[in-house]
């Protein structure tokens, strides 16, 4: 893979977290992690519960800072960036579907798509304009004006997905995406998710439980003991 197609990068990431400070007692999550991903992968991560996905994801998407090692967004180090730059290339860049969809009760499903793009200074028609189509995209834009205790899981979820598609991030890291959905609509997202990476050619890391979910990406990676390894 050639320098100029990678589009995310980590280099010898550790990461410890302090369990005792009286007896400076630390637990360490990731040890010495090398990935790259290039441009318009699909790449999913797998492994046991506490293995150390979610946090390894959260350092790639500069929401949470490595103990040691580095991470390089389109050949960027972000190491360096203070939490203001860090938070501000990380809404323009890169987008995050959670596990529980944490939209805002209190907007409806169009407002909940805006909010990404007005924080970026996107005008309010424009920003209006693209909340529409990117429900028409992921098939619920007949439900744009309730709120998320009108929709079903499924629904909620695809409004997830177009908010993190909100500002054209180039890279999206989605952690357990389908965990809280039943067997169908878990079905319905792997496949949009997929549909938008062929068609748009985003870069997708997803962490995943789903075996047949991780069997349709490029690349698998499993989790285990602090390290990652190819499938």
């Amino acid at each position: 893979m050639g320098s100029e197609s990678i589009i995310l990068r980590a280099t010898d990431l550790h990461k410890s977290f302090l369990i005792d400070a009286a007896k400076s007692a630390s637990l360490e999550i990731l040890r010495g992690i090398d990935l790259e991903v290039g441009k318009g992968e699909f790449v999913a991560v797998v492994g046991a519960s506490g293995s150390g996905k979610s946090t390894l994801l959260h350092i790639l998407g500069g929401l949470d800072r490595p103990t040691r090692g580095d991470v390089f967004w389109s050949g960027e180090n972000i190491r360096a960036w203070s939490d203001d730059t860090l938070a501000a290339a990380r809404g323009k860049n890169v987008g995050f579907v959670f596990q529980f969809h944490h939209l805002l009760p209190e907007f409806t499903a169009a407002e909940n798509v805006m909010i990404p793009m007005m924080i970026a200074g996107t005008s309010m028609g424009e920003a209006q304009r693209r909340a529409g189509e990117l429900l028409a995209r992921v098939k619920v834009d007949h439900r744009s004006g309730h709120r998320p205790s009108e929709l079903s899981g499924g629904e909620q979820q695809r409004v997830a997905v177009a908010r993190a598609l909100a500002n054209r991030p180039a890279i999206v890291l989605a952690d357990e995406p389908s965990g809280n959905l039943d067997s169908e609509s878990s079905t319905n997202l792997h496949t949009l998710l997929r549909e938008l990476n062929r068609t748009d050619g985003q870069t997708f890391v997803i962490v995943t439980h789903n075996d047949q979910f991780a069997a349709n990406a490029d690349r698998v990676f499993v989790m285990g003991d602090g390290k990652l390894r190819i499938l």
